[in-house]
């Protein structure tokens, strides 16, 4: 199965639970721009999607190392760097997909506002799922487990279109967390 991740913080860490376990996975921001976290909430670090993560890895270096090591955003651009050489704006791409992931409703939101304006060629459905996960390290684990818990059974049905929205409100009962899930056609 193909799937793709978006929601740039929790990436890393998401991205490779899914590849240890053997799923294509590919990840994309969904925004006009790269946003990391800054000295403060109303202060984020703005990139141009042409920035490599090395360019802002040594951006965060040179304004506040010890900040950027503290809450972690040094050692995700570390680890992005090493998987590809910079940040994947999901509008821009035009492959297809079997599975969509994202992990906050404004970028479901995005995501399928994309696909619905797209010219449809092949018909071929994507789905589109989202379950929101806070920005923190607990909740990244927590929904790291289970969006690949997920995956895994979604891989193992025997006809996806027509058993994963009772697969969903399992999910949904299981983690009581609420899922968004709607088909797009490429």
């Amino acid at each position: 199965m193909r799937c793709r991740l978006l929601q740039m913080q929790l990436l890393p860490f998401e991205r490779g639970w899914l590849c240890k376990r053997g799923f294509s996975v590919r990840s994309f921001g969904t925004g006009t721009h790269v946003k990391l976290p800054g000295p403060a909430p109303d202060k984020p670090n703005v990139y141009d999607f042409k920035t490599t993560y090395d360019q802002m890895y040594n951006d965060l270096l040179r304004k506040d190392k010890e900040l950027y090591t503290q809450n972690g955003i040094l050692h995700m651009l570390d680890r992005n760097k090493r998987i590809k050489p910079r940040p994947e704006r999901f509008q821009n791409c035009k492959d297809v997909f079997d599975l969509i992931l994202s992990c906050e409703e404004r970028v479901y939101d995005q995501v399928v506002e994309d696909l619905n304006s797209r010219e449809q060629e092949t018909c071929q459905p994507v789905h589109v799922i989202n379950v929101d996960i806070q920005d923190n390290h607990e909740e990244a684990t927590l929904g790291a487990f289970l969006i690949c818990e997920l995956c895994q059974c979604i891989q193992h049905t025997e006809d996806m279109e027509n058993e994963i929205d009772e697969l969903l409100q399992e999910f949904e009962e299981k983690s009581g967390r609420t899922f968004l899930h709607t088909v797009c056609f490429y």
